[in-house]
């Protein structure tokens, strides 16, 4: 099957185009650094002929609402008017667990405007809401500390490994999974536990203060619902298998 992946080369864009090819699979990569600006529509056309599906990975450069949901829609309308006239029949769009439910958080207002904007423009779209990726927490420690302070917000969470979203997008983008889906790994955690595990790991001295998050997420937003899969090692394996 030719599949078409948005955002090719970032972190769920390049295991996901791994795993195609590994599988016999005709990937055409679409990015920046393919030669394509997602946010202009020419030569999309012509790079989805041929194609089956589409995967949509992107990421906006920015968490500003404003920015973030300009930056979603127009990449979402562009590649669902391009896929729509390239006959492709397929849509996969990544999103994530709760953006439903967190109206005070504006990325994941923007995320939300994202799947509208493919469900009206893309041709047979179908929606992965993932929750955090294992990799989050140290995403955040990285991100949120300053003069020896990491400032975390207090959530609970329920991350997953990247692999199990890749295999779950390439399974949708075949068909071999059908509509809509949400994915979570097997445990609940809370981001500031996994952080203070992840400097005692590490022996550091920063100090983890927990900070208030938008109420939604600390009224479980980020968890995902009784229909979720439940798939992968839990957090404390991945980390362990990490070395």
């Amino acid at each position: 099957m030719k599949i078409a992946v948005a955002g090719s080369t970032g972190l769920i864009g390049s295991q996901l185009t791994a795993l195609a090819r590994k599988e016999g699979h005709d990937v055409v990569e679409i990015a920046r650094q393919t030669g394509f600006d997602l946010l202009q529509p020419d030569h999309l056309e012509d790079a989805l002929t041929g194609v089956g599906a589409v995967v949509d990975v992107t990421q906006s450069p920015t968490l500003d609402e404003t920015e973030a949901t300009s930056f979603f829609t127009t990449v979402a309308s562009n590649l669902g008017r391009a896929a729509t006239a390239a006959g492709v029949g397929r849509t996969v769009v990544l999103s994530i667990v709760g953006v439903d439910r967190s109206p005070d958080y504006g990325y994941y207002v923007a995320k939300l405007a994202q799947e509208r904007a493919a469900r009206a423009a893309a041709p047979g779209v179908v929606v992965l809401r993932a929750t955090q990726f294992h990799e989050f927490a140290g995403q955040m420690l990285g991100w949120g500390t300053e003069d020896g302070v990491a400032h975390i917000i207090d959530v609970p969470l329920q991350p997953v490994a990247t692999t199990e979203i890749v295999r779950l997008l390439l399974d949708l983008a075949t068909g071999a999974v059908q509509g809509d889906t949400q994915l979570a790994g097997p445990r609940p955690e809370r981001l500031v536990d996994q952080v203070r595990r992840l400097v005692a790991r590490s022996g550091s001295d920063v100090r983890v203060e927990a900070v208030a998050a938008p109420s939604s997420m600390m009224n479980g937003s980020m968890l995902p619902g009784p229909e979720a899969l439940r798939r992968g090692p839990d957090w404390e394996t991945w980390l362990e298998m990490q070395g």
